[in-house]
């Protein structure tokens, strides 16, 4: 799919384009790409003169090799955006390009992005850019945009494992975990542990892109300015990643604790009852002894007298454990 957004009374307008003539009548400040086919790829090296690399979109890609200068002026920047998706969250990976030397080419002063599948973060772009007039001037503030956007989806993002956390603490906390509530407190944790982790990692990568902007000397003052700012958002969110990593494994092990607090309860039990049946198994086997005469059989009441015994012996320790707590 390609898109491309150009700048109109101080708003950013996006139009699809399926043809190479379609292309030619727009003069954009951004075009996006999102799996682009062979095709696509096709329109671009013939209207800008600009050749999207083959490893674009590799994940495996040296990671010196992210942000570099090419000789002809194009800026290259491979950053990853985050994707919180309740069921799987994960990171895609998107590719800039950015050419701001280069006056013989079209691509001059135009934002080129490459990724395999929608991202939250251009979304809420482009929503602001509709709505809000001189919010955009040109392709550079585009990206900077995008980067000041990643870094307050993360914190929303940082937000929503705050409730989370708290919802699974309410009930961590309650007193009455059963282990079916446990498994499913532990499975809620790890997800959210993941998803923190996930969180940290793309504010790091974050962070590098924005020092990378700021080193290149390709921004102004202002755009400069605004760069130090978000580094200095996404340095707040550290403390919160942090922290949330704290209280995880407080609720993990907490969690964890209540869960060997049950199985003692069961193993408790099985004490009790092993001591509680001790004195009877005693006396059955005082009795099952080879006398000469069986002792219960000299007297007309010896059986019941021997169970009565057993039982009483039996009941006395288990009021006496009773009367204790032990039981409870």
């Amino acid at each position: 799919m390609l898109n491309i957004f150009t700048l109109a009374n101080g708003r950013l307008f996006q139009e699809e384009i399926e043809s190479l003539e379609e292309l030619s009548r727009f003069q954009p400040i951004w075009v996006d790409l999102e799996s682009p086919t062979p095709e696509e790829k096709r329109w671009i090296k013939q209207y800008f003169g600009l050749s999207i690399p083959e490893d674009a979109m590799d994940e495996d890609i040296e990671e010196s090799a992210r942000f570099y200068e090419e000789d002809n002026g194009e800026l290259h920047i491979r950053s990853d955006f985050l994707i919180a998706d309740e069921d799987e969250p994960r990171t895609v990976r998107c590719a800039f390009i950015l050419n701001q030397h280069n006056a013989d080419l079209k691509s001059q002063g135009v934002l080129f992005s490459i990724h395999d599948e929608d991202v939250p973060v251009f979304r809420l772009l482009r929503m602001r850019a509709r709505r809000a007039p001189g919010l955009i001037e040109d392709a550079k503030e585009v990206l900077l945009k995008l980067f000041d956007a990643d870094a307050e989806y993360s914190a929303d993002t940082l937000e929503g494992i705050y409730d989370k956390l708290e919802t699974a603490g309410k009930k961590v906390l309650s007193g009455d975990v059963t282990d079916a509530m446990a498994g499913e407190v532990l499975g809620a944790i790890a997800r959210q542990e993941d998803l923190n982790g996930r969180i940290r990692r793309n504010v790091m990568d974050t962070r590098r892109a924005v020092s990378f902007m700021m080193r290149s000397k390709m921004l102004n003052a202002e755009q400069f300015e605004e760069a130090r700012q978000i580094l200095r958002d996404i340095d707040s969110l550290d403390s919160h990643t942090a922290f949330l990593f704290d209280k995880i494994n407080f609720l993990m092990d907490a969690t964890v604790g209540f869960i060997n607090i049950n199985q003692n309860k069961i193993i408790k039990i099985f004490s009790v009852a092993s001591v509680a049946l001790l004195p009877p198994t005693l006396i059955a086997s005082l009795y099952g002894m080879n006398f000469q005469y069986m002792p219960e059989l000299s007297q007309k009441w010896g059986y019941p007298y021997a169970l009565a015994l057993m039982v009483a012996s039996a009941v006395v320790p288990m009021w006496y454990f009773r009367r204790r707590g032990w039981l409870k």
